[in-house]
Parts: C-alpha cells; sequence; structure tokens
C-alpha cells in the first residue's frame, strides 16, 4: 500500500517556516545587535544609529502597505527572492558603513527586504493554499519568527564576537540566499491550479468558488469599523510587546543577573511557540475577536507582574504569561481579516494591518526608554505596557459590520 502524498500546501508552510527564521532573524531581531556592533566599533551616538533603525522599519511599513499589488504585478517567487537578495545587501551594507549617512542607504536595503519576506509576505505564501486548516498553516508558518530570535540573536553575537561585524554579516548574508533561493523558487511558484490541486487538498470539485467582485478601495476600507477595530488593537498590542521586549532585559538584568535575564527572554520567546501553535490547532470555529482579546489579557497579566513583581517565581511566571501571547500577535490579524472580510480583499487588509502596526511600533523602544529615564525604574514604562495590551483587548471586541461579499 503506498503513503498518501503530502499536500503541497504544508510543503510551502515550512518553506514559509524557513523564510519566517531568516526574515526575523536578520530583519527584525538583528538591528539591536546592529546598533551595538556599530557603537562599539565607530563610537556613534546611540540615538543616530537607532534613528536609523527606526528608518529600517518605517521604509517597510510603506513597501508593506502595496505589497498586495506588487505581488499582483511581479509575483509571489519573483517578489520574494527580491527581497531575500535585499536583505542580504542590507545586512552586507550595515556593516561596512564608514559615514553615518550611510546608516540610512543600508536601512533602505534591510527596510525594503524585510518589508519583502515579513509579515504580510508569510500570509500571502499561506493564503492561497489554505482555507479550512489556515490557522495551523499560520501556526508552523509564523513559528518561524520565534525560531528565528531564538537561534539569530545568539548567532550574530557569537560571530561578530570572533570574526567581527563585517565577516558575521557575509556569512548569514551568504547562507540566507544559499538556504532561500532554491527553496521560493521551487515551492512559491506554483498555485494550487497548476497541480490540479485546490485548498487545503480538497478534490477540485469541493474548492472554494472564486471572488465574485472586485477588491475594496484601500480607503474604503480602512475607513470600516471591522478595519480600524482590527488595526488600532494591534497597534496598540504591538507597540506594547515590542517596547516590553526592547527592555526586557534591562528590566531583569538588576534581579536575575545577565544569565538569568538571558534565560527568561528565551522563556518568554518558547512561551511564544507553544502560544501560537495551541491557537493554531485549537481555535477552530470559535471567535477570533473575543480569542484576541483573551490574549491581551493573559499578556497584560504577565506585564502586571513584570512590573510589580519581585523575586525569580514571579518575574518568570511573567515572562511565560506575556511570551504566550507574543506570537498571536502576528498571527491573528490574518485569521480575524479571513472571517470579517470578502476573501478578494483579505490580503489587502493584512497589507494595511501589517503597514500601521510596523509604523506605530517603531516608535515604542524610544517611547519605553524615555519613560524609563524620566521616573528612573521599569514600572511606568511597564504599566503603559500593561494599560495599552488591556484597551487592545476592548477594542478587539468592539467588531464591526458583517462581513461583506
Amino acid at each position: 500500500m503506498s503513503a498518501t502524498p503530502i499536500f503541497f500546501g504544508w510543503k510551502v508552510a515550512w518553506v514559509a517556516f524557513a523564510i519566517a527564521v531568516f526574515a526575523w532573524g536578520v530583519g527584525f531581531y538583528g538591528p539591536s545587535v546592529f546598533l551595538d556592533a556599530i557603537h562599539a566599533e565607530r563610537g556613534w551616538q546611540i540615538a543616530t544609529i537607532s534613528a536609523a533603525i527606526t528608518a529600517h522599519f518605517l521604509l517597510s511599513a510603506v513597501i508593506v502597505a502595496v505589497l498586495p499589488d506588487i505581488h499582483r504585478r511581479y509575483g509571489l517567487a519573483p517578489t520574494t527572492i527580491t527581497g531575500v537578495a535585499l536583505l542580504a545587501a542590507g545586512i552586507v551594507a550595515w556593516s561596512q558603513v564608514r559615514e553615518t549617512w550611510q546608516l540610512f542607504a543600508a536601512a533602505l536595503l534591510s527596510g525594503a527586504g524585510w518589508a519583502l519576506t515579513s509579515g504580510a509576505a508569510i500570509n500571502a505564501m499561506i493564503a492561497r493554499w489554505f482555507e479550512r486548516d489556515r490557522p495551523k498553516a499560520l501556526s508552523l508558518a509564523f513559528n518561524g519568527s520565534s525560531v528565528g530570535g531564538v537561534l539569530f540573536v545568539p548567532l550574530w553575537i557569537a560571530l561578530v564576537a570572533h570574526f567581527g561585524f563585517g565577516t558575521a554579516a557575509l556569512a548569514i548574508a551568504l547562507t540566507m540566499l544559499i538556504v532561500l533561493w532554491p527553496l521560493v523558487s521551487r515551492f512559491l511558484a506554483p498555485v494550487p491550479s497548476d497541480l490540479g490541486l485546490s485548498p487545503d487538498g480538497r478534490p477540485p470539485a469541493d474548492a472554494p468558488s472564486p471572488p465574485s467582485s472586485t477588491p475594496c478601495d484601500r480607503r474604503a476600507l480602512i475607513r470600516e469599523r471591522r478595519f480600524v477595530t482590527i488595526s488600532a488593537a494591534f497597534a496598540l498590542g504591538l507597540f506594547a510587546q515590542i517596547g516590553i521586549f526592547t527592555h526586557l532585559v534591562a528590566r531583569l538584568t538588576p534581579e536575575l543577573g545577565a544569565a538569568g535575564a538571558a534565560a527568561a527572554v528565551s522563556l518568554a520567546t518558547a512561551s511564544a511557540v507553544a502560544g501560537r501553535t495551541l491557537l493554531g490547532w485549537l481555535i477552530g470555529d470559535a471567535d477570533r475577536r473575543v480569542a484576541a482579546a483573551g490574549n491581551f489579557v493573559v499578556q497584560a497579566c504577565g506585564v502586571t507582574l513584570l512590573t510589580l513583581g519581585g523575586g525569580t517565581a514571579t518575574l518568570l511566571v511573567g515572562c511565560v504569561l506575556f511570551g504566550l501571547g507574543v506570537g498571536n500577535l502576528v498571527s491573528l490579524p490574518p485569521l480575524i481579516a479571513q472571517r470579517d472580510f470578502a476573501r478578494n480583499d483579505v490580503g489587502t487588509v493584512v497589507a494595511l494591518v501589517v503597514a500601521i502596526n510596523q509604523a506605530v511600533f517603531a516608535f515604542a523602544p524610544a517611547v519605553f526608554g524615555v519613560l524609563r529615564d524620566v521616573s528612573a525604574s521599569y514600572a511606568l514604562p511597564f504599566a503603559l505596557g500593561a494599560g495599552l495590551q488591556l484597551i487592545a483587548a476592548l477594542i478587539v471586541l468592539s467588531r464591526g459590520d458583517a462581513r461583506s461579499g
């Protein structure tokens, strides 16, 4: 008896996982390492380097907003390959800066590459292959972002320490190109109909009918309450999350020591993988907005412990509760959009939400840092984070009109 062949869509999901590992490891977690390495090598002001990192994320937000149009015009596979190449060129450029203006030139490359390989791009890879099983597939693919954080932060630090920033960046750039280029070419070029398949591996006769209406105009979408409530909730949630993550080591080190703080952050990251996986497999037909609100509340409880608590046990529990919701803030918006919007509008909605989120959270590290300096304590910024997460929970429950189309 021959084994049942694996549905091609799951192979695509694993490729999306691999892309997410590199995209987040280089484009999201990498800049914090770049900042430290460039400051150590060049002695430039932290504020100047941080401004270039903000430019990296803001440029990416602009490109992500029109990513569905780029995919329609040039194709998913060519766009993703271009993104991988730009990200590779960008990190090499960061490592070779000799003048401060070159930081912003490097940010143009890395920001464009991050835009073409991150959240909205991962959703586009999954959406064409999955309808019913999309929560599971997105959970698998986006877990690559957490794995990227676990693997790449210590890898970056070790390579920079032993070989220098330039050699480290070149090695990672070449590895990324060698690994991802053939995977993208092989698995992202086909669409289900090319292989006689339909979403979720169902028989073609059972495939959902093609969209019957033209996509909504972006300006019309962003005026809809259901869009505003998704975008505002997750923009606030991610602002809080990025601010907390950026300063988590500094918050924990005085009580846990440097090694203990690093272990606690790793615990939070591992909890993110667990939380995203559980949600992807258990959410089923449950109300995804209610799930998002619960996710925000769990995170707020964890951040409250990090704000008020003392002692190893309390802080570790806080890290676990905060971490359980971390990954879901990336994977839940596409799942809510799938339920709330017509199928031919989902890609545009997700891209706009991701772009707005990124433009907002780009300022979080600086805001949390200012609050820390003003109050001489992390109690105020972390309390702000918990409050924003609770507000986000209320907003996401304020659903708009029923799905149309």
